[in-house]
Order: C-alpha cells, then structure tokens, then sequence
C-alpha cells in the first residue's frame, strides 16, 4: 500500500515545476482562508479591477495612452456605482419593506384557500393540521421581521464601516488599475523562479475566467434590466426586487432560474390570481429564460470552456459552502481556475520522457 502511494506521488508530484504550482495555489488559498475577512475590502477592489480591465485593455488595443483608458473606465465605474447608490438600491429596499409588509395578506388568503381542503377532501387532511401550518408559518415570518430590524440596526451601527469601503473600494480600484505593471513586477520578484507551468496556467486560467467574468457581467446587466422593463411594463409588484434575483439567478445555471420561477408565480398569483395578466407575466419569464439560454450564453460566453453540469453544481455547493454568497459568485470562475490547473499538470507530465521520469522515481 505504501509502495502504491509513493510510486502515485512520483509520478505527479516529482517534476519541480509542479511543486512551485501546487505551493502557490495552496498558499493563496491559505491567504483567502486566514485573512479574508480582514481583507475583503482588498479581495473586491481586485475582482473589480479584474472586470474593468477588460474596458481599459479595448481603449489601450485602439492606441489610447493606459492612463486616459484608466481614467475614463473609472469615471464610468465612480457614475454606474453612484446610480447604483442613489437610485437602484433605495427602491430595492423600499420594495423590500412592502413586501414585508404585504406578507401577512399573502400568508391569510393562502390560508383561506387552504382550509377548503378539508371539505373537499376530509380524508387526506384536516382543518387543525392546516391550522398548525400556518401556525408555523406566522411564526417564521416573526422571525423574519426581528432578522429584517435587527439587520437594519446593525446597518446604522456599521454605517461608518460602509461608508469606509465607499471610499476605500474606489481607491483601491484606481490603483490596482493605475499601477499594475508594478504591482505584478513587485509579485513576481517575490516568486521562485522556472514559472513555466504556472504562467502556462494563469495564461490559460486568466483567458478563460476573464470571458466567463465580463461575459456574465453583461448578461447578469441584460438579463436584469430587460426582465426589469418588462416586468414594470406588465406592473407586476416588487419589479426591480424580483428583476434583480432574476439577474443575479443566471451565475448558477440550470437552478438559478428554475427557483426565481417560485417567487414571480407567487406574486403575479397574489396580485392577479389566475387570470390573463398572470399568464402574461410567466409567458414573458420563459421567452426571457429562453433568450438568455440559446441567444445570450453562446453569445457573451462562446469562448468559454464548457464545463459539465455535474461539475458546476460541484463547484457551486462546495464554494457557496466554503465562502458564502463569494463563494456562489466565484464557484463557475474558480471551477474553470481548477480546470486548467489539471489540464496544464496532467499535459506537464505527459511531456516528460518515460526515461527522465523512471530515474526521478529511482
């Protein structure tokens, strides 16, 4: 058994470029797990330095000098988070509030609907098991409203600390993006030397998650706005709260949308029970989901490595586990990071002469 192990091991971990790779990725993994939480503020200014650089290298390929590029792609970033501020995020919660309080209305006539059961079919169900639901229910929703004001208290305790990473974010942005060349100059030097096969990785890596990222950007914003429109344009209650689930619903693929089809049911069926306009509402939910699917996915994301659907529900719950609602959004681009960490060792030892590699192993 021992002999297996070590025979496995020196077949994929003896070659010294695959050590310097393993070492690096377990190092960085180790940062994000010991000091991520001090650290998230930085953690945010990269990921988003990381999708505008995608802006400044289209004006830098059309010879506009990097700091011009620089400038304008954070100017555009200082105004979409102000609309985000000051226009999007106060309805948002707004509608929040509403919904809250429209909750018990829905959980009453949910209710009432549901105790005509037992005259219909007393043998199946009875009044006081009905009873004891909604019993439970009501008492979740009291839950709810003590978790909704005690996050609005501790919102106005942290109000400093948002304010800090208004301002602090921002900065971040603008020098991760100002001072790159540096930034990576300085890292390297810190680095072992012989990086063929990490640079292999990150070249292919960065390829890969840099279209998944900025593509799905685009079709979360697409995908948001166009199921906004259309939601105001059919005056379905909570239109920019469920719009915005809607669009954040297309980073985990196949289950996003099915589960935000529970909640727009459930509101039109409220607000219009089964009639012509609930019908409308989920005929223009499906011709959103199927646009998204066949006409927006190959387009945005054509370039992107196709990965199994086993292996994106894999990569969802274990980092969705691991990091939380980070972990939910970095799943896809961290799963497509390990598949080309695998994809570039396993052509690494495949390269080897069978004769180098019988005398590392002797």
């Amino acid at each position: 058994m021992i002999k297996m192990l070590q025979d496995w091991f020196h077949e994929y971990f003896s070659h010294p470029q695959v050590i310097t790779l393993w070492l690096i990725l377990i190092g960085a993994f180790l940062t994000v797990i010991l000091v991520g939480n001090m650290l998230q503020p930085v953690f945010l200014a990269l990921i988003i330095a990381y999708v505008l650089e995608g802006f400044v290298s289209r004006l830098t390929a059309i010879r506009i000098p990097r700091f011009i590029a620089v400038a304008v792609t954070f100017l555009l970033f200082l105004a979409c988070l102000f609309l985000l501020i000051a226009g999007i995020f106060p309805l948002m919660s707004k509608q929040v509030g509403q919904l809250v309080h429209d909750l018990p209305e829905y959980v009453s006539s949910v209710q009432h609907t549901l105790l005509r059961l037992p005259e219909r079919y007393p043998e199946y169900v009875s009044e006081t098991q009905i009873r004891q639901l909604f019993g439970v229910i009501r008492s979740e929703m009291g839950k709810l409203g003590q978790n909704v004001l005690m996050f609005t208290v501790s919102s106005l305790r942290n109000l400093i600390s948002l304010l800090i990473y208004l301002v602090l974010v921002p900065f971040l942005v603008l020098f991760f993006l100002k001072d790159k060349h540096m930034l990576l100059a300085w890292i390297t030097r810190l680095l072992p030397k012989n990086l063929e096969l990490s640079e292999e990785v990150w070249s292919e890596a960065n390829h890969q998650v840099a279209n998944f990222v900025r593509g799905k950007m685009l079709e979360i914003f697409l995908v948001w706005a166009t199921t906004f429109i259309t939601f105001l344009l059919l005056d379905l209650n909570y239109a920019m709260l469920l719009s915005f689930f809607v669009g954040i619903s297309v980073l985990v693929p196949y289950i996003g949308a099915t589960v935000m089809t529970i909640p727009i049911l459930l509101v039109a069926f409220f607000q219009w029970g089964f009639g012509a306009e609930f019908v409308y509402v989920m005929i223009a939910y499906g011709i959103i989901q199927l646009i998204d699917g066949n006409i927006l996915v190959p387009l945005l994301l054509s370039e992107v490595v196709n990965l199994h659907p086993v292996a994106i529900i894999v990569a969802v719950l274990f980092f969705g586990g691991l990091w939380g609602i980070w972990g939910l959004f970095l799943a896809i681009p961290l799963a497509t990071l390990v598949h080309a960490v695998m994809k570039a060792w396993l052509k690494t030892l495949a390269s080897i002469p069978e004769d180098e590699r019988d005398k590392k192993e002797a």
